[in-house]
């Protein structure tokens, strides 16, 4: 069974390499993107001032009668956790976090735009208590950038895999294997493990050249994301496994493959957070692999987390690909009557 599974193996990983114009773009098209958000949207593009106040709901915030919270071009955000909120502040993802009830706020020295909201808040509460914090900023460069390696982490994955299972059923290799000894589940499987090879080759060779240069916030473990992006992966190759199990045109399956790709590079946070978004435009995000894997690599890397605490994406994405990969094994078409 092994040697059946390499030699598939092999022979999958010299086809990919012996494409240059595929591997070419595979490693330009995320560079291009990232350097391009790093000059596009760096922290002279934010217009509005963001402040965080503790133990008070945004219901609550609108009603108070507080000349501070009536300020114009200010976004004020509620926090229960005192310690989450502080992190914040460290990161420059909000400029200031003031505790009304206590009378007491936290701000960052080396934030420019806390200090004119500290100047602010004092004029009308001169008495509040001063806690100071230190911190790097994280830019939009440094968030964005996980969005942009994984969506082209599965775009590699999803068309890399899919359109050549049917390109190999439309030719007649599929009809080949199946005269083998080769079996289905051994064949996808072998197919995973070469796009996950090639996929995470190329992000981290991609990672770490930008990250040499833009110097991107990573507070968590790097063999952490790793864990996060191979299983993050794997769930995506298996999805298209699954759409090109039994189709016979490549027309059908782009048309499968556009239609999940870009809903779920719209929804999945790539571009933009859905901490505002409907409550039913983020369930409808949770179906997405892509979701789960950003959600869990932000989160290692701007607030540090360990695998414990992404547990839950993690388990969501391993249930994933194991369904996606049996199913695929069970629909799988050689291209005719056998499955």
């Amino acid at each position: 069974m092994m040697n059946k599974f390499f030699a598939i193996l092999n022979a999958r990983n010299k086809e990919f390499l012996r494409d240059r114009a595929a591997l070419a773009w595979n490693f330009v098209f995320p560079v291009l993107l990232i350097f391009g958000f790093s000059f596009m949207f760096n922290d002279d593009a934010r217009s509005l001032h963001k402040v965080g106040v503790l133990h008070t709901s945004l219901t609550n915030i609108e009603s108070i009668d507080n000349p501070f919270l009536q300020l114009k071009h200010f976004q004020f955000v509620s926090y229960n956790d005192e310690s989450e909120a502080v992190l914040k502040v460290d990161q420059h993802k909000i400029d200031l976090l003031v505790d009304f009830n206590n009378k007491r706020y936290w701000v960052n020295e080396t934030s420019a735009r806390g200090y004119i909201v500290e100047t602010l808040l004092t004029n009308y509460f001169p008495n509040f208590d001063r806690s100071q914090t230190s911190g790097r900023a994280i830019r939009y460069v440094d968030w964005v950038m996980p969005g942009i390696l994984g969506m082209n982490m599965m775009f590699s994955c999803l068309f890399g895999v899919g359109y050549v299972i049917v390109r190999y059923r439309k030719n007649g290799v599929l009809k080949r294997f199946q005269a083998t000894p080769l079996t289905a589940f051994e064949f996808l499987s072998a197919q995973i493990v070469s796009r996950l090879i090639i996929v995470m080759l190329v992000t981290s060779i991609v990672f770490f050249g930008s990250h040499l240069l833009l110097d991107f916030y990573i507070l968590g473990s790097l063999f952490n994301l790793l864990i996060v992006g191979m299983l993050g992966a794997s769930s995506m190759i298996a999805m298209s496994l699954l759409i090109a199990s039994k189709s016979a045109s490549e027309e059908f399956a782009g048309g499968l493959l556009n239609f999940l790709s870009w809903p779920m590079m719209l929804l999945s946070g790539v571009w933009f957070s859905l901490e505002g978004a409907p409550e039913v435009v983020k369930s409808i995000a949770q179906i997405f692999p892509l979701t789960h894997m950003l959600d869990a690599a932000r989160a290692i890397m701007t607030d540090g987390v360990g695998l414990a605490a992404v547990s839950g994406h993690l388990i969501v994405l391993a249930i994933m690909t194991i369904v996606f990969l049996a199913a695929s094994s069970w629909m799988f078409s050689w291209g005719n009557n056998r499955t």
